[in-house]
């Protein structure tokens, strides 16, 4: 694993554990591991983080983070023609870049199994969806204003189905990409449901 030299030792530590976790996976991660890809030392994962697992959790949920400011980025960064043009800016930064992100994908993915069995890693993702959902909905809420259109259900509800369908999409890209729908086909799908049952 590279070592890594910019920052201070928190960042440090941070930018090993994704190395750490894109190489070698969460369950298999050790602690000097992390040091030796950080370049840092074992007193110091106790010293700003407590211990090697809440680094470790640390880092999955500042990916959470970044994730969901580019998608914040692609939707408001010019002035879109539409509102399911907005939408498509959205599910391009959510689902066509699966390739682009897939050694963080898979640590994602890799991090349920130890969350159904370690509290602290549970409540650390759940947190981050909740982060997900509040900054999901507060887009929604931007966009809908952009447009004056009066939603029907809660953002906060808009923006979990949308979630469901990002997690089914790239659970389905890591098993097969070639028959995994992109983001104009998801828009174009949703469009399809709501013309059906409206």
């Amino acid at each position: 694993m590279a070592r890594t030299e910019a920052g201070g030792y928190r960042e440090r530590l941070l930018a090993g554990a994704v190395s750490c976790l894109q190489e070698k996976g969460y369950a298999r991660t050790t602690a000097r591991d992390l040091v030796a890809a950080s370049g840092t030392n074992l007193a110091s994962i106790g010293y700003h983080f407590g211990g090697k697992d809440a680094l470790l959790n640390e880092a999955l949920a500042e990916f959470f983070d970044q994730w969901i400011a580019q998608v914040e980025r692609a939707m408001f960064s010019s002035q879109p023609g539409s509102a399911r043009e907005m939408l498509e800016r959205a599910m391009t930064e959510l689902v066509d870049r699966f390739e682009e992100l897939r050694p963080q994908l898979v640590v994602f993915v890799e991090g349920y199994p130890a969350a159904l069995r370690e509290a602290a890693l549970r409540e650390r993702l759940a947190e981050s969806y909740a982060r997900c959902r509040r900054a999901g909905a507060d887009m929604v809420r931007r966009a809908v204003a952009q447009f004056g259109i009066e939603l029907p259900v809660a953002p906060e509800v808009l923006v979990s189905v949308l979630v469901a369908i990002t997690d089914g999409l790239l659970l389905q890209w890591l098993l097969d990409p070639a028959a995994t729908p992109d983001a104009r086909q998801v828009v174009d799908s949703l469009a399809a449901l709501s013309s059906l049952i409206a």
